[in-house]
């Protein structure tokens, strides 16, 4: 299983608008991604409401894991996005 360690960029953590940039950009990956903040039970990353449901702050670290093929890659990009607080996934 692929695993990346991020701290969340976006200072108001993964609420609202960042949430949604979030879950749209690792809909767009084709793969699918578990999220968990460090120590925590992950969640599937591309799920609003899980998503929310995981009250992660700016500052927090998170893991992002997949086991599917071209999971490297995909969590590469998601990662970025994440600790660099971007409006939208890097180009591949």
């Amino acid at each position: 299983m692929a695993e990346r360690r991020v701290t969340i960029g976006w200072a108001e953590g993964l609420h609202a608008r960042p949430a949604s940039i979030f879950v749209r950009a690792v809909t767009s990956t084709g793969v699918p991604i578990t999220i968990a903040k460090e120590g925590g039970h992950p969640v599937n990353a591309g799920s609003m409401l899980g998503l929310l449901g995981l009250g992660a702050q700016g500052g927090d670290t998170v893991v992002l894991a997949s086991d599917a093929d071209n999971a490297d890659a995909a969590l590469d990009r998601v990662a970025k996005l994440v600790q660099e607080g971007l409006d939208e996934l890097p180009a591949a």
